[in-house]
């Protein structure tokens, strides 16, 4: 929990009770639903909150903004992002039920009203959403390709509607594929672990 009040030390008594309750919350469901590697849960905290967290520095929601978050797993980056930003509505989905199952218990065991869950594939969406946010589920062409049509062309954020992206490693044969404008964010601006080094948050817009 440390590493969370690092980085955001203004966080109110409502997000810091929710982040230290998610500790003892994922530890429990992943003794039954293993959403998180076992040897990975001892870094709670540094690999999943606070990675998911990376996008919080790069865009302050406003409020009502619509964010979907597409192959949650446990939650990630949309539980986070929604004690963060409790005046901003998150969907999250994923094509296996437990892993929604887990995110459902987990949403409701924090107490958050602005999350929604649902089990299903990307390409099932109708919605529309402002921001759709990811943790490397695919190559970002095929990304683009399922979700660009849930993106709202209207605007109410400093950014461009579109996606934010977490993901590691090079990035340049992505993007040129992808046929999007582009930005990145390169986390080891905003975090000092060594976790970070390689670790980017990719802003798309069409």
């Amino acid at each position: 929990m440390e590493i969370i009040l690092k980085y955001f030390p203004d966080l109110t008594p409502r997000q810091t009770a929710c982040f230290e309750a998610m500790q003892p919350l994922y530890k429990e469901w992943n003794s039954a639903i293993n959403v998180i590697s076992r040897k990975d849960i001892d870094h709670l905290y540094e690999h999943h909150i606070l990675h998911s967290l990376g996008i919080a520095r790069v865009m302050r929601f406003a409020p009502g903004t619509s964010v979907l978050d597409v192959g949650t797993g446990g939650g990630f980056p949309g539980i986070p992002l929604a004690v963060m930003f409790p005046e901003v509505h998150f969907h999250l989905i994923d094509s296996i039920g437990k892993k929604i199952k887990v995110v459902g218990a987990v949403a409701t065991s924090l107490g958050l009203q602005n999350v929604t869950s649902e089990q299903c594939r990307a390409e099932q969406v109708t919605e529309k959403y402002d921001f759709i946010v990811s943790r490397a589920v695919t190559s970002l062409p095929e990304f683009t390709s399922w979700i660009r049509k849930n993106i709202y062309k209207r605007n109410i954020n400093p950014l461009h509607n579109g996606i934010f992206y977490l993901k590691g490693g090079n990035l340049t044969e992505e993007l040129k594929q992808s046929a999007a404008k582009y930005q990145i964010y390169h986390l080891n601006r905003y975090f000092s672990e060594e976790f970070f080094e390689t670790k980017s948050v990719v802003h798309l817009w069409f």
